[in-house]
């Protein structure tokens, strides 16, 4: 079986050529495809789970890539502190390929897609991903999840 860290070149070289053909909006199109069509396990256990439920979807995918993170769920917010990207790192590393330069957004706008509508604050740092590294912070604003002191 072909792990999903084989695939990083390709996506990267995909995301090139759409935007070649079409510009960013292309791209971005092409990413909200993916979110629409890919996520709806995430949108399911954040739904119904909140912020354990994006724990538990993110215990699972980022074990499977095998990426060098700290997770943290707090009451009011979930945080993923990822130290060494596998994704990025893997391109970084490529000496035959330029990596696409906004390659770490699809990671902002295929998750935000998500969790927003649900009612959750979505934050990433992107700020030091061309070393592979990034923050994201989520909090949960659902409305039945704020106490008195919120309101």
């Amino acid at each position: 079986m072909i792990s999903c860290t084989e695939f990083i070149p390709a996506y990267s070289e995909l995301f090139k050529f759409l935007q070649q053909k079409g510009g960013k909006p292309a791209v971005i199109a092409f990413w909200h495809y993916l979110s629409d069509s890919f996520l709806g396990n995430l949108r399911d256990l954040a739904a119904k789970k909140g912020l354990a439920g994006c724990f538990e979807y993110w215990s699972h995918t980022l074990a499977e890539e095998a990426a060098d993170f700290r997770m943290t769920l707090e009451e009011d917010r979930f945080c993923i502190e990822m130290r060494a990207c596998p994704s990025k790192g893997r391109l970084l590393a490529a000496d035959h390929l330029q990596p696409y330069p906004d390659y770490c957004q699809h990671c902002d706008v295929l998750y935000r897609r998500v969790l927003e509508p649900l009612g959750f604050e979505y934050d990433l740092d992107l700020s030091q991903s061309d070393q592979a590294r990034c923050l994201l912070v989520i909090r949960d604003k659902r409305p039945e999840k704020r106490g008195p002191r919120d309101q």
